[in-house]
């Protein structure tokens, strides 16, 4: 900007040779300086003000707005913050194979204190101890006084609970959000499921770890923040899984069992439809271990025995003596088999309850009658060593591979030596202990037509790859004789109608802790195959220490009167479920129906 000078030589020389004040030329340019230096302050005064009125009217303007907004709310205590370190608190849900929820998430509250805010610590410890039985008046006074900033009172609250703490009023009270698991089917499929609890735990947040079943074994699936809004899709039929439940439980008590179990698999795939132990718990409510010396695990109810029941599965271990045998062409069905006798050594082999089957019998026949002598003379023909890699082919002496974490800890019992008598006492499932659910896969893979399935709870919609373990011929005739157990042999509780079921029985007395077996303990066991045409399904079920009663009171505690019925009704209400329609069976044309008017 070019500035004027206050005394321009020119002007100043005019004024004197004009006689006049060249002061006033200097006083005249000042003055006009100072006028235009106003205009250009007033200016710019007037900018700002208007900047400032703008910005003053978006402030209000934003200020109102948040407060309606906070007026709509609902009001929240105040929090303090989290660590610098954020909690993932975040769980997907788990649903059954039809999307009905088993396991979600349900926000909730916890209580805390600061006890620095407190206004009447001794007020508080009262109206708390009131609210909560369970919490000491003296104890939570002595821990508000104690010096310590900071504590714990609940980790969950209801919505009740929650208000009436709001009630009392003191602002060291505070809540701090949080999610909780939740089995709203409650005691329903509780050891599959297994039950979840609080990990890495803030005001603001807790993390949700798995503490059991498949929560715990697929707890990094289920926590995984890109997969947080994808629910892990089960096997299980939520409707199969409550049929079977209530069907075991009351054949538990009419049994007057200590316990029992139950599976229903697909044979071509695997899947587990529906698996029970009883006695159960609500994972809502998870159950302590029983920790105390010398406790059977069996007695608790966080005790799996479908998976962990590692038990002598008896007679139900003959069909696949029989099925090896006839896969290396050792016999057919109609293969007559010595019954009479069998000695090992000092061991002599007998029958149950003194039955003497006669000098020969077929192979089809011994499955039949469930003839030890006959099964064990079957085994000896095909020997330890391949006895064992059948066995070991078909998952009964491995641990099972299931989606459970307490599957990889119940690993089947064998002898360490395996010598003629344990060959013989292994054809009928005696000396040797193995799982509900491994006795289950193999029937699966001796009934799909020989192709070994390894059970699982994940959904699959195709069936195994597994390796084949049997000829589909041979397949065939093991599911005929099992068809034949049910039809005529040891367990005709089981045929029911319209749905062709196989099976094999399994009485087995139970071990002492000490050596040698109790004389009046058993566990019986129906591994049951349905239908037999077509085979789709196999049904487990175990009696532990069953106490079955005849209608004229005689104690009847085999598998044919425990189990066997139990697995009947099952199926009787469960095939109806999977869509199952009845086959009704017309008798041939040569045969005479009675028909009563």
């Amino acid at each position: 900007m070019t500035r004027t000078p206050l005394r321009p030589l020119a002007r100043i020389l005019d004024a004197r040779a004009k006689g006049e004040n060249p002061d006033l030329i200097e006083r005249e340019n000042l003055r006009q300086r100072h006028e235009v230096m106003r205009d250009k302050a007033i200016g710019r005064a007037r900018f700002r003000l208007g900047i400032l009125s703008v910005s003053f009217a978006v402030a209000f303007a934003a200020i109102g707005l948040r407060m309606g907004y906070m007026s709509s709310e609902t009001p929240m205590e105040p929090k303090s913050e989290a660590g610098a370190s954020s909690i993932q608190a975040m769980r997907s849900d788990i649903v059954d194979r039809e999307g009905r929820i088993l396991a979600t998430n349900m926000l909730t509250n916890s209580l805390y204190v600061q006890t620095a805010d407190m206004v009447d610590p001794p007020r508080v410890a009262h109206e708390l101890a009131a609210l909560f039985p369970e919490l000491s008046e003296e104890d939570l006074l002595r821990r508000f006084t104690d010096g310590r900033s900071f504590l714990w009172i609940r980790k969950m609250l209801s919505p009740e609970q929650q208000q009436a703490v709001h009630d009392i009023g003191d602002p060291g009270l505070l809540f701090g959000p949080r999610e909780m698991r939740l089995y709203p089917n409650g005691n329903l499929a509780a050891h599959i499921l297994g039950g979840a609890s609080f990990g890495d735990e803030g005001v603001a947040s807790a993390e949700l770890i798995g503490v059991a079943g498949i929560e715990k074994a697929l707890d990094l699936r289920l926590r995984d923040p890109a997969q947080a809004g994808v629910p892990l899709e089960l096997t299980i039929d939520l409707t199969l899984q409550a049929t079977m439940e209530e069907v075991l439980g009351a054949g538990m008590t009419m049994m007057q069992a200590k316990g029992a179990a139950g599976i229903l698999m697909n044979v071509q795939t695997g899947e587990i439809l529906a698996m029970a132990s009883l006695p159960d718990f609500d994972p809502n409510d998870r159950p302590s271990p029983i920790v105390a010396k010398g406790a059977d695990p069996a007695d608790s109810p966080l005790f799996n025995r479908a998976v962990q029941g590692v038990y002598e599965l008896g007679s139900t271990f003959k069909i696949f003596a029989a099925a090896q045998a006839m896969e290396l062409g050792l016999v057919n069905p109609d293969t007559q088999i010595d019954t009479s006798s069998l000695q090992i050594g000092k061991k002599r082999i007998t029958e149950f309850d003194g039955h003497n089957y006669g000098p020969t019998k077929s192979v089809a026949e011994i499955m039949e009658v469930s003839s030890n002598i006959g099964t064990g003379h079957i085994a000896l023909m095909i020997g330890a060593e391949r006895q064992q890699a059948f066995l070991t082919s078909l998952g009964l002496l491995e641990a099972s591979p299931v989606e459970l974490i307490e599957a990889p800890g119940a690993k089947p019992l064998r002898p360490a030596r395996w010598p003629d008598i344990v060959t013989v006492t292994a054809s009928f499932g005696h000396g040797i202990s193995s799982s509900p659910l491994n006795l289950a896969a193999a029937y699966a893979s001796v009934a799909n037509g020989g192709i070994r399935v390894s059970p699982t709870l994940l959904k699959r919609t195709e069936a195994m790859k597994g390796i084949r373990v049997i000829s589909p011929s041979v397949s065939r005739d093991a599911v005929d004789m099992l068809r034949r157990v049910v039809v005529s042999g040891t367990a005709t509780l089981a045929d029911v109608p319209g749905y062709r079921v196989g099976g094999k029985t399994g009485t087995a007395d139970k071990p002492r802790p000490g050596g040698g077996y109790y004389t009046d303990r058993v566990v019986n066991t129906f591994a049951g195959v349905f239908p037999t045409d077509n085979p789709q399904y196999v049904l487990i079920v175990t009696m532990d220490e069953p106490s079955g009663t005849s209608g004229g009171g005689e104690v009847r505690s085999t598998a044919g009167w425990t189990a066997v019925p139990v697995a009947g009704e099952m199926i009787k209400r469960m095939a109806p479920l999977m869509g199952m329609v009845p086959v009704v069976e017309t008798p041939p044309e040569n045969e005479i129906t009675a028909v009563k008017n």
